[in-house]
């Protein structure tokens, strides 16, 4: 069995030995934890590359920015919740064209007002389009409780977190959770592992999800417990799909860009160093690109905002002069199909000011019936970035003039929409933004004691359960006199009770860690002693990852980017930290 340590090479640090741990500035204040960073500074520190360290400087809460590498005070440490993480081998040298997607990942949403946002405008459609009761207005969302990584079980209403393996191990059936034997009894019978894909499961796997999880598991208990309330031809998995015919309506209307070109500082949070990042790339010599499912308009509404805090009603009004930043943009690209060179999507150039499209001959102007030379939209010299909408990946290399997959590098935060499809389908390669992972890695690091208790409890659980099989083999088999049998049988009992303790306390200890990371769902990134399904997505289809975009701009654009070594359990125990 392979012990997944790369994917979360971080963790080997933040469980090293005291000895090999340096706890430096430790006076009074908001401590970040830190990796050196150059092996010439660990030579002469005496440490090894798996150093951890607390350093008391600025935070993101009103304090300094992270430092740009090439700063004076960069590329010398770099707060773990800022690092980048590598799952494969990356060179950076070998990319010449860097390209983002916008939502999630160029721009961050405030979940607890754009999510708000989204569930309001779903329960809306659902009651005045959809049929469904009034009262369900009177519905809050609570934006918390749903995470990336879980399964929604269209048919039979429940939620699901699974591990690696795809074996349940937490499971409710709307906010109602599901016992071991429930779980067993439904999904542990199969002698062939369920898929959990479409069609009769969703994924989880992006933050725009959330809402309309949380309002499935909703509507599930009111199903349940007002039968009357919903018709009877009204099954859980009917209810899924009028849950994502509302939030598309909510799309296709504009109701939630509308509000959101309203107030951009209301539902995305702002972000200084993503010109500079941007910049720092193009100086590099590589090419930028973006490709958003967004159509132009809201696309030009927050790129404007991200890039100068331009807004449409503010005293600054929306222009064109964050396509400096850019080679090529694409809107309404319909990932992840656009990742198909066989998709015979047409490619349209986007008039600017308009926003009427333009026919194209793989990215060339055509001429229009009666006139013999093309219009091609007017652009000055400092916005020489052409923008298209729709098209496929091959438009898209041919645009940029890319030879080979592997020169591009894409960073996105959903991992089929983004992640999956252009590295399984073209070879691109990889980074995910996973935001929850600052906080992930915040608490790794607060309950790394009572993970080595947890640990230590495994052992000495394990223990008495060895001695309990010897002692039990030798009554059931060997020649024993009645007095020693006696007291072999008193020493089994004893250390029953043991073992049962130790267990109880152990299943307590694991409960309280995972209630730290979220008070439903547990560690994302964990699920039990396993890595959760959504780790190991991550660690299969992103090559690198990491909680910000922004964080690129603390590292060098010619970085060669190189994993942690792999352990196997037989390694992992007798290899020393």
């Amino acid at each position: 069995m392979l012990l997944n340590k790369r994917h979360f090479s971080l963790c080997v640090s933040l469980f090293l030995p005291c000895a090999q741990r340096q706890l430096l500035n430790s006076s009074a204040g908001t401590s970040r934890i830190c990796f050196k960073s150059s092996m010439e500074e660990q030579r002469a520190s005496g440490l090894t590359d798996r150093v951890v360290q607390f350093q008391n400087v600025g935070s993101r809460d009103g304090c300094e920015a992270p430092h740009k590498w090439s700063s004076s005070g960069g590329g010398k440490k770099i707060d773990v919740r800022n690092q980048i993480f590598c799952n494969r081998s990356l060179n950076m040298k070998n990319i010449i064209a860097v390209g983002f997607d916008m939502d999630y990942t160029l721009a961050q949403y405030k979940s607890e007002t754009f999510e708000s946002l989204a569930y309001e405008g779903t329960v809306r459609k659902l009651v005045y389009d959809l049929g469904y009761p009034r009262e369900l207005l009177e519905w809050t969302f609570d934006w918390n409780y749903m995470v990336r990584g879980l399964v929604l079980d269209k048919k039979k209403g429940n939620i699901l977190k699974m591990d690696r393996h795809k074996y349940v191990k937490v499971a409710y059936h709307g906010f109602k959770e599901l016992s071991k034997e429930e779980k067993v009894d439904v999904y542990g019978t199969s002698l062939v592992r369920d898929s959990f894909d479409e069609p009769d499961y969703a994924l989880i796997d992006t933050l725009f999800s959330l809402a309309e999880a949380y309002l499935f598991a909703q509507l599930v208990d009111f199903k349940d417990n007002n039968p009357d309330k919903i018709l009877k031809d009204v099954d859980y998995g009917r209810m899924y799909k009028d849950v994502r015919s509302a939030v598309d309506m909510c799309h296709r209307d504009g109701t939630l860009k509308q509000m959101v070109a309203k107030e951009p500082n209301k539902y995305i949070n702002e972000d200084a160093t993503i010109v500079p990042l941007i910049k720092m790339i193009r100086d590099s010599g590589r090419s930028t690109f973006l490709v958003t499912n967004s159509l132009w308009d809201y696309t030009n509404i927050v790129m404007n905002f991200l890039c100068g805090g331009r807004t449409v009603h503010g005293p600054d009004p929306c222009n064109f002069d964050w396509l400096q930043y850019f080679d090529v943009v694409i809107t309404g690209s319909a990932k992840p199909g656009f990742f198909h060179e066989e998709s015979r999507v047409n490619l349209f150039e986007v008039e600017l000011k308009s926003g009427m499209l333009i026919n194209t001959d793989n990215g060339t102007p055509m001429a229009q019936i009666g006139d013999p030379s093309p219009k091609i939209p007017m652009k000055s010299k400092d916005k020489a970035c052409r923008v298209f909408q729709g098209g496929n990946v091959g438009h898209l290399h041919s645009l940029l003039s890319i030879q080979s997959s592997s020169q591009v590098l894409y960073v996105g935060d959903h991992i089929y929409g983004d992640i999956l499809r252009s590295k399984k389908v073209l070879g691109w390669r990889t980074m995910l933004v996973v935001p929850e992972l600052e906080k992930e890695v915040e608490l790794l690091w607060e309950l790394r004691d009572a993970r080595k208790e947890q640990i230590l409890m495994r052992n000495e659980r394990d223990s008495v359960e060895d001695k309990i099989h010897r002692l039990s083999w030798s009554l059931k088999f060997e020649d024993i006199n009645e007095k020693d049998k006696q007291e072999m049988l008193s020493a089994v009992k004893d250390l029953v009770c043991k073992r049962d303790e130790v267990r109880l306390n152990l299943q307590e200890a694991q409960r309280d860690s995972h209630k730290k990371f979220h008070k439903v769902w547990g560690q994302l990134m964990k699920t039990g002693y396993q890595s959760s399904r959504f780790a190991h997505q991550v660690e299969r289809f992103a090559c690198l990852y990491t909680s910000q975009v922004s964080n690129l701009r603390l590292y060098s654009p010619e970085k060669y980017y190189k994993p942690s070594e792999d352990f196997m359990s037989h390694e992992f125990h007798l290899l020393p930290l």
